[in-house]
């Protein structure tokens, strides 16, 4: 057999290395273990056939040229071999992305927030991510009770674990104002804020269990500090909708069209036990022995037209008993509790608007005010509107960051209307006027001002300026 030539041998082994090494670096990340072992596979046969045609040939009557050639292709061996071992240590590099990606792509994802969402993007294996918010709080003109503070309000650690393409799990731990609150809620304290496992069947209907956040308004499931305006969530959405408001139950979440998504859960019911005249806030369970006599229905419905690029409406509906087989002077009612919401917002170039409007009702209203002693209001509603703006795009036409005045408008009554035989309480019924900036040198991290003008109809409220930081990771 006629043997290959030297410098035809270095060119066929120079050409196959280029070919491998323009194929590894041409490579995209896999996104699968299955993605990478076939990746490995078609590399072993590349090398596998660079071998072979190492391989001496039968003597012949050029045994001795044949030896030469044997001795001067030792170095070309050890070139391979070293370009082997890089290939092996890409692929591992590889193998370790499939956990912790190079790049993460901050966006929500199936009604979370963007660092809550980053499990989802994860190939296979464990996510980590997190946010937290500090910030100065001053009583303005020394109105009220309140007394300046400053408070590192929320230190988070989300956690997810990718079991497989269809399976995931994805959790929030959180640490309120930097301590465990010596037995004093009030001073702080660890919280589960949700866990729940995800189980993707069809993009039209999936399975989500445990601890979940239930899926009304907007603050309720994206809550980070660099997605909402103002150091404080908006009244709205903590005294008529209470977030952060979390039950155990399971339901349904998917795409039913192109751009109409919803979200449904059967949960644990509220305690009507602990109603107050500040409304159903404490009534949550939150996942703690949370008592499950009776339960609750919830469904969130949201549209955004393709046609209308930023702009999502939409709106959410809780409903159940909460009487939990407690008594009541001696009675065991229902008390059927009812909650709608409805929302638009609105994001085009430096431009966001949004607005939500709530409306609650309570069923054996009377009856609860009458063994907890104080109005607990049968009807409540609050609304609120805000809009901002970036104006740095305006100053610097190639700047990446954030910079947005903004302005809240707030309408709320936890007591809209008091039962038969119970006095309204217009310390409850208030208006909030809130001006503040915005500032994000990064879309990570975000620095705000804010002044809150409270006016009750009847009463004195503390004003407040507030300044304070948050980020994601």
């Amino acid at each position: 057999m006629q043997l290959i030539s030297k410098p035809l041998f270095k060119k066929s082994l120079l050409a196959s290395l280029i070919t491998l090494s323009v194929a590894a670096n041409a490579l995209e990340k896999p996104k699968t273990m299955d993605d990478m072992w076939a990746i490995i596979q078609a590399q072993q046969k590349q090398i596998d056939a660079m071998q072979a045609a190492q391989k001496p040939k039968p003597a012949t009557s050029n045994t001795a040229k044949s030896e030469t050639v044997t001795q001067n292709t030792g170095g070309d061996i050890k070139t391979l071999e070293h370009k082997t071992d890089i290939l092996s240590q890409e692929v591992e590099k590889l193998r370790t992305n499939l956990a912790i990606p190079d790049e993460v792509q901050y966006k929500s994802a199936y009604g979370l927030g963007p660092a809550a969402s980053k499990v989802y993007q994860v190939g296979k294996g464990l996510s980590i991510g997190g946010y937290g918010e500090a910030l100065y709080q001053a009583n303005v003109g020394e109105k009220g009770n309140s007394v300046d503070n400053a408070d590192m309000e929320r230190l988070v650690l989300y956690a997810g674990y990718k079991f497989t393409d269809n399976i995931l799990f994805n959790s929030e731990l959180e640490f309120e104002h930097a301590t465990t609150g010596e037995g004093a809620e009030s001073k702080g304290e660890v919280s589960v804020e949700f866990a729940a496992l995800d189980f993707f069947i069809d993009p039209r209907a999936n399975i989500r269990a445990g601890l979940v956040l239930m899926p009304m308004g907007f603050i309720n499931q994206i809550h980070e500090p660099p997605f909402y305006f103002g150091n404080h969530r908006p009244e709205v959405e903590q005294r008529i909708i209470p977030s952060t408001w979390r039950e155990v139950g399971v339901g349904l979440f998917g795409e039913l069209l192109p751009n109409l998504t919803y979200t449904t859960y059967v949960v644990n019911g509220l305690n009507a036990a602990e109603f107050s005249s500040d409304g159903i806030r404490e009534g949550r369970g939150g996942g703690s022995q949370a008592k499950a006599e009776n339960f609750g229905y919830v469904a969130r419905l949201d549209y955004a037209p393709a046609a209308l690029p930023g702009f999502t409406a939409g709106g959410s509906a809780y409903v159940g008993n909460a009487g939990q087989n407690q008594s009541f002077l001696d009675q065991k009612p229902d008390v059927f509790t009812q909650l709608y919401e409805a929302h638009v917002q609105w994001k085009y170039r430096g431009l966001e608007f949004r607005t939500l409007g709530s409306w609650g009702h309570i069923n054996n209203a009377a009856l609860l005010s009458a063994t907890k002693g104080e109005t607990i209001g049968s009807e409540n509603f609050g609304w609120y509107s805000e809009l901002g703006y970036d104006v740095l795009p305006l100053l610097f036409s190639d700047t990446t960051q954030y910079l947005a005045p903004f302005f809240r408008y707030e309408r709320l009554d936890t007591i809209a209307k008091a039962p038969d035989g119970f006095a309204d309480d217009p310390t409850k019924d208030w208006q909030i006027f809130q001006v503040g900036l915005h500032y994000k040198p990064i879309p990570n991290v975000v620095i705000k001002a804010d002044y809150r003008n409270f006016v009750a109809k009847q009463g004195t409220l503390a004003d407040d300026f507030n300044l304070g930081l948050g980020f994601i990771f």
